[in-house]
């Protein structure tokens, strides 16, 4: 059995061509006639691909390749095997995505998984949405009263859009999301198996006698440019709106709370939870695995380290990490502190010599 391609295979290009798309210099100008025909990894290329190499961990893959042609900085250009043909960029990592997404641009947005160009029969579509021209919507969707899908979105199958949502332009909503209480921009993407909207996790305590239900009123504003990773989910706010930022980037199974504010140009890695209530600056990076907890602000540009809890306040351009979180450089010098009781403790365990 012939093994399938999900995407379509690139036309070759030469390593000129290359060279010039991405401004890197080709070393040896007597072979930019050579045709280049895929990408590859430093251990999987062959004479026909282009790799890259920016990182020593992979020297050992590097001096075995057997591509035909590699991307890579001036310190490291010397450690490129003599078959291989130079292409001398500032940041080789950088050139190849843009090489990449020339040539396997259908990748970069999801496409109709039944090759529909229009609205499937099985669609189930209430009088009253407003559908632009252009939209393409997959078997099994329903899409509820007031609805607003502007031109050019794709509406994956098994989709459920409640009431009154408004979806931009150019999107993509993957297969088996619900979308409810929603206003969503131009240009975002949202992967399969997203809930966009429900109910925040909002309760009165009472204890042993039971807990009260606080109504969730607010919404979900989406801005432009966003993507959301495929299992998360967002809930709308109690009173005031949950928002994610333009340009924002989600990663898969993210929990966001109600009432959270997120700014723009903001990176989430998977499996984060964000307690209701809080406010993310702009240009925020967070790890995967981290938690916050609620009513916290997290300021511009500051970043936290894979797997910490966040129980404070975290200013501008904060560096931070651990559990409890706090500043790196606090975080490391602890953990250095206690290991170093350990191993003393290790090698005198009765305490001899101290007073």
């Amino acid at each position: 059995m012939a093994q399938p391609r999900f995407f379509e295979q690139p036309p070759s290009s030469t390593l000129a061509e290359l060279a010039a798309l991405t401004k890197a210099h080709l070393v040896d100008a007597s072979r930019g006639g050579l045709k280049v025909k895929g990408l590859a990894s430093l251990d999987e290329a062959g004479p026909l691909h282009l790799t890259f190499f920016d990182n020593l961990k992979y020297a050992g893959q590097l001096a075995s390749t057997k591509a035909g042609a590699c991307l890579v900085s001036p310190r490291f250009e010397a450690t490129v095997p003599a078959h291989v043909t130079v292409l001398r960029a500032a940041h080789p990592f950088r050139d190849f995505v843009q090489i990449a997404r020339e040539l396997y641009g259908d990748t970069l947005r999801p496409q109709s998984w039944s090759g529909n160009t229009g609205i499937a029969p099985s669609a189930i579509i209430d009088p009253t949405a407003h559908l632009e021209d252009g939209v393409i919507v997959e078997p099994l969707v329903v899409i509820g009263p007031g609805v607003e899908i502007g031109a050019g979105t794709v509406i994956g199958a098994g989709v459920v859009i409640g009431p009154n949502v408004r979806i931009g332009r150019n999107c993509n909503v993957g297969a088996r999301c619900a979308i409810q209480c929603a206003l969503i921009g131009n240009d975002v993407l949202i992967h399969p198996g997203c809930s966009i909207g429900q109910d925040g996790y909002g309760f009165i305590f009472f204890g042993p006698s039971g807990h009260t239900k606080v109504p969730q009123i607010g919404r979900v504003l989406i801005q432009n440019n966003v993507e959301v990773g495929a299992g998360t989910t967002i809930d709308r706010g109690s009173l005031r709106d949950t928002v994610i930022g333009e340009g924002t980037k989600i990663d898969n199974q993210v929990q966001i709370g109600h009432n959270v504010t997120i700014g723009r140009h903001c990176l989430l890695a998977a499996q984060i939870g964000l307690a209701g209530s809080l406010t993310i600056g702009d240009n925020v990076a967070l790890g995967a695995k981290v938690g916050i907890n609620n009513h916290l602000h997290i300021g511009d540009g500051a970043q936290v380290t894979a797997m910490s809890a966040v129980k404070d306040d975290i200013p501008a351009n904060g560096r931070w990490g651990g559990y409890f979180a706090k500043p790196t450089k606090q975080w490391f010098r602890e953990i250095v502190a206690v290991e170093r009781l350990v191993r003393d403790g290790a090698q005198n365990p009765k305490g001899e010599g101290r007073e």
